[in-house]
């Protein structure tokens, strides 16, 4: 049964709206070339619920997913609306984050080209030498690789290693970064390979990058936080609108 005709799709604005915007998260992604071929996974607590998430169905371009592709999977693992393939790696990864983390309510995992080449590197460390990067200071926790998530101990570790931080470098393998919606998690996940996309690229020069001063660091850390907001409006949500628009315009059966 497609989750459009469920009673569950009609049942509240506040789901619907949580489809349209991890399925808006799907296309964006597929957009910048965050992703990489039907793998990765971007998945949702469902609102009002702690234990239930949407997930796109495995086999889906993230260039086709729709808001009613999605489907709601419980911390059992059980598919409780919608249909199409579970992949082990979006249960035993995303499963244990969501379940571990009280912030993780959205949680995003992608193998984007410039986090995942720095995640490469002996010294994977993300520097502060860009204002981006500065943006992810105390907010980063390095990963060693243990080979695929096809046990739910590694989503296990990772809940732990994550903690009370917003992103993972997943070290030789790509990121996970988390947010308390969409847009929060979806303004991590691209600010995230953007000031990797500098790092990579002044590192390609071959010369030494200049490292931020460590009380600049910590002022413009502080300033950061002050100006989450422009006229009351939250600067993530307002990103994120602005990238829906763009869907709407181009792409709009994300929404459907």
């Amino acid at each position: 049964m497609n989750v459009s005709a469920d009673a569950t799709w009609s049942r509240g604005d506040a789901r619907r709206q949580a489809r349209i915007d991890l399925a808006a998260c799907h296309r964006l992604a597929a957009r910048f070339g965050l992703n990489e071929g039907i793998d990765n996974h971007l998945t949702m607590l469902v609102p009002g619920y702690s234990d239930r998430f949407y997930l796109a169905p495995f086999g889906l371009l993230w260039s086709e997913v729709t808001a009613s592709d999605l489907m709601e999977l419980d911390f059992g693992g059980k598919v409780v609306a919608g249909r199409g393939l579970v992949e082990d790696t979006a249960l035993h990864i995303h499963l244990p984050v969501h379940r571990r983390v009280p912030g993780a309510r959205c949680v995003l995992h992608t193998h984007m080209p410039y986090a995942t080449a720095l995640g490469m590197l002996e010294n994977a460390h993300l520097e502060m030498a860009g204002q981006s990067a500065i943006g992810f200071h105390n907010e980063i926790v390095y990963y060693d690789y243990n080979g695929l998530a096809l046990d739910d101990q590694e989503g296990e570790r990772m809940g732990a290693a994550l903690a009370d931080k917003s992103v993972l470098m997943l070290r030789n393998h790509g990121v996970l970064v988390i947010g308390e919606s969409p847009a929060q998690a979806f303004e991590r996940l691209y600010f995230l390979e953007r000031a990797c996309q500098a790092q990579i690229l002044a590192l390609s020069s071959g010369r030494a990058l200049h490292i931020v001063p460590q009380p600049v660091v910590d002022a413009t850390v502080a300033q950061f936080r002050a100006c989450t907001e422009v006229g009351g409006a939250s600067r993530s949500e307002l990103h994120f609108e602005a990238l829906k628009r763009l869907l709407d315009r181009s792409e709009a059966d994300y929404a459907r």
